[in-house]
């Protein structure tokens, strides 16, 4: 089980670790427009949907990476003061009624979308048209990331609340 868990793991670190560079792009691309338009007069027709498009990719690919890393919002003013054991508790229910019901739907009907805009090769209705398909393939892709990595927390807090002891 350990194994398993150390595997799903280092998908999600590798993942993080890996796309984490999109910003980097994301960044020469925002600079270049910036420059195109402000010092050059010369803005793109291509810059902002391509912007858009990776920061979309990057927002959710990383997904999973901050799940593990434990780096999502929460509201934890009241969680914080509970025992390890009741926190685990609250995690088990919280995952059952919550996140996997959400990440299995999304999974699904992403997995629709996504299957849809391929069918049709779906572009952008703007002038530069880039394919939407792609990007929608993240959607499900995200989602099983997510699945996979919300399954190793559940796994690790149902360990808790059984054993009382870290997995």
């Amino acid at each position: 089980m350990r194994r398993i868990l150390e595997i799903i793991d280092s998908i999600s670190e590798w993942t993080g670790r890996i796309f984490s560079w999109t910003v980097v792009v994301l960044t020469v691309l925002v600079v270049l427009e910036v420059v195109m338009r402000r010092l050059l007069n010369r803005p793109t027709i291509w810059n902002f949907e391509v912007t858009i498009q990776l920061y979309a990719f990057f927002f959710m690919i990383v997904a999973a990476y901050a799940l593990y890393h434990r780096s999502h919002v929460a509201v934890d003013i009241l969680y914080q003061k509970f025992s390890r054991k009741t926190q685990a508790i609250l995690d088990v229910i919280t995952y059952c009624l919550f996140f996997f019901p959400f990440l299995i739907v999304l999974l699904y009907e992403g997995t629709k979308f996504a299957a849809n805009s391929w069918a049709v090769k779906e572009k952008s209705w703007s002038v530069f048209a880039p394919p939407l398909y792609p990007i929608k393939t993240v959607i499900p892709l995200m989602a099983l990331l997510l699945l996979l990595q919300g399954l190793a927390v559940f796994i690790r807090q149902l360990h808790v609340v059984i054993t009382g002891e870290e997995l």
